[in-house]
């Protein structure tokens, strides 16, 4: 157990700031000593330093308590994409130093602006926050409550469907059997998470095929291929 001075002296959040995450519950504590001083433990920590990588990229307290309290939090996949984008900011940062050498040697370029441009920060935020759950079909899956066994029982069927899906890979994903797991995917999607519009399964599809932990499910599922298969299947479809 650590004191929240000890945490402070060891991670430079002030002890103000620790005081403040506990009081609008972003982190608590483990445990208090005899005088009331808050002690942290290693799985305090391990959260603390996920708080600071999302505030390193600028999210708002408000938006990483939700974030962080949702059920569908996967640390592994946040991590991702904090250095995703972290590795977005360090290159930003490597053409804007770029930038003012080269305004330092040769004087100011009057029409170069792009070192400036965060567009490619801002895309893949956005996608991050979408994939984290600010979106309206995040907002629609949170509201069906399942139990435990019943939320169980809905990810064995959904990966029977990708089973289903092995089965056909040897073929063409253009196929009528495939446009038809296709529909069924779509629906099953529909019925049991948020409402899975063409634009969502073409997301999904893409996904399917380049998220390694997706890739990963998908293809222990339905055998090596499955995944490529799927998302194949399901962009032919998105297509007509």
């Amino acid at each position: 157990m650590m004191t929240v001075k000890q945490v402070s002296d060891l991670t430079g959040v002030s002890i103000r700031t620790l005081r403040y995450y506990d009081h609008i519950g972003l982190l608590s504590p483990a445990d208090h000593t005899e005088g009331g001083y808050r002690l942290y433990d290693d799985a305090a920590l391990e959260k603390l330093q996920q708080i600071m990588l999302f505030r390193e990229l600028e999210f708002p307290l408000k938006e990483i308590i939700r974030i962080m309290e949702s059920r569908s939090y996967d640390r592994k996949a946040a991590l991702e994409q904090q250095i995703e984008l972290l590795e977005l900011k360090k290159q930003r940062l490597e053409e804007l130093i770029g930038f003012a050498r080269g305004i330092k040697v040769l004087g100011v370029r009057a029409v170069d602006f792009s070192a400036f441009d965060t567009s490619k920060i801002d895309e893949y935020t956005k996608r991050a926050r979408e994939k984290w759950g600010d979106t309206q079909a995040y907002k629609e899956f949170e509201s069906k409550k399942r139990s435990d066994s019943e939320n169980k029982q809905v990810m064995e069927d959904f990966m029977q469907l990708f089973a289903e899906f092995g089965e056909l890979k040897n073929g063409s994903p253009e196929s009528p059997e495939a446009q038809t797991m296709v529909k069924k995917l779509q629906d099953f999607i529909t019925e049991h998470f948020y409402t899975c519009t063409d634009e969502i399964l073409s997301g999904l599809g893409k996904m399917y095929a380049a998220d390694g932990e997706f890739k990963e499910n998908i293809d222990k599922a339905g055998g090596k291929g499955t995944a490529e298969f799927a998302s194949a299947a399901i962009a032919v479809y998105c297509g007509k």
